[in-house]
């Protein structure tokens, strides 16, 4: 049986089935161990980890410790109850039609990134001026509907991770500075800050940079200098906001000071900070990579709404969970009907029941003529079913793309 416990509860002899943290921030540990004595618990504690989760089956019980299917059920709940209370974000164009426009848009923004990345490499200037129209186009995008840009920010090529997954923060602080009714001028900011977040990472070698496998200790403490070089190459650069320049520092810092490079603590980071460490962790858990597997983003979403009790503001949670959706846009769900559906846009009354293009059977296995169905709705307006599970786009050999 797999149960929750705190660090405190972690004995030689149990076995932590999932340490339950960023994978990221732990590459040298294999997320499955037994714990043989207490340095391992020493170490793991290190890593900012508060609560891990154990299998009674293959090690020591906690008797009073609640089951992973009572934690997720409890998860649910208050996230629920919680993003509900957030305002709805309203659009002016649809998915289908901002679609067109948002592909040239982030075509243009990854070309613009990775020239820039190559130039730092070779030790050129950043030149701030060369991103600003790409992302002033990004923002302009984004206002109009946030899931088109957003959806296309998913897909992601391995090779060219670091590229993709720049223009993806970039695309996700605009969308979450929106949100969160800031000035115009600030947006573009964030947006510029999260287009050069990871820039220190011209610094690190690529044979750790694109290692197919787990970093060791050495080879990790190089990798998190990229936070450092980034803000020595950002220092440099003329045309950068204090804005943008608090979102590459910081995207790293966690809530309770388990980050790094600085360990800063609640208010030591800035808002601008505490968004970056977000949307930058939602944007690599959800990311395939040579040597992981990226999680679904529904399941993204309810592990991180789990890590906000200590590694980030509960309050800009919140908001981000209403901007991307506990079904994001693009996500495959199973309805109760036994139909497989393409999640299009979200709902502005129950984040539970968004609007769903039904493409497959699952119960007569095969593809049906696609049909919009508006869970919000009852019976006999467009509604009547409901999401019982998302599912994955592998297991089923669907391209959730195709049908947007």
């Amino acid at each position: 049986m797999i149960k929750k416990i705190s660090i405190q509860q972690l004995k030689p002899g149990m076995f932590i089935h999932d340490i339950n943290c960023v994978w990221m921030e732990h590459p040298f540990l294999v997320g499955a161990l037994k714990i043989k004595n207490d340095k391992t618990i020493e170490k793991i504690a290190g890593l900012g980890v508060r609560e891990v989760y154990i299998d009674t089956l293959k090690g020591l019980d906690v008797i009073d410790a609640p089951t992973e299917t009572e934690v997720n059920a409890e998860i649910e709940h208050k996230m629920l109850a919680m993003v509900q209370q957030v305002k709805p974000i309203t659009t002016t164009s649809t998915l289908s039609e901002e679609l067109k426009r948002s592909r040239e848009v982030y075509g243009e923004a990854n070309k613009i990134i990775s020239n820039i990345m190559h130039d730092v490499r070779i030790g050129k200037q950043i030149e701030v001026e060369r991103i600003d129209p790409v992302v002033e186009k990004m923002a302009n995008s984004i206002l109009r509907n946030k899931d088109a840009l957003l959806s296309l920010c998913r897909i992601k090529n391995k090779d060219d991770y670091t590229f993709l997954h720049s223009v993806s923060v970039g695309a996700l602080l605009i969308s979450f500075a929106h949100a969160l009714d800031f000035k115009r001028d600030v947006i573009k900011q964030l947006g510029v800050g999260g287009m050069l977040h990871d820039i220190g990472k011209t610094k690190v070698p690529n044979e750790i940079l694109n290692k197919p496998g787990a970093l060791t200790e050495e080879e990790f403490v190089i990798m998190k200098s990229h936070v450092v070089h980034g803000c020595s190459i950002l220092r440099k650069s003329p045309g950068i906001a204090q804005v943008s320049f608090d979102v590459a520092s910081q995207h790293h810092e966690r809530f309770d000071g388990s980050g790094y490079p600085l360990g800063l603590k609640n208010s030591e980071m800035s808002v601008y900070g505490q968004m970056a460490a977000i949307v930058d962790v939602y944007d690599a858990i959800t990311a395939d990579r040579c040597y992981h597997k990226g999680m679904e983003p529904t399941v993204a979403i309810r592990k991180m709404f789990e890590w906000s009790k200590f590694h980030f503001n509960p309050k800009l949670l919140r908001t981000f969970i209403r901007i991307v959706g506990i079904y994001p846009v693009g996500t495959l769900v199973m309805l109760e009907s036994g139909k497989i559906g393409v999640v299009i846009e979200q709902s502005e009354t129950d984040m539970t029941r968004p609007l769903v293009r039904i493409i497959f059977d699952a119960k007569k296995n095969y593809f049906i003529a696609p049909k919009d169905i508006d869970l919000a709705k009852p019976l006999g307006q467009g509604g009547g079913d409901r999401i019982v599970n998302y599912e994955s786009s592998a297991k089923w050999d669907i391209d959730p793309n195709k049908f947007m």
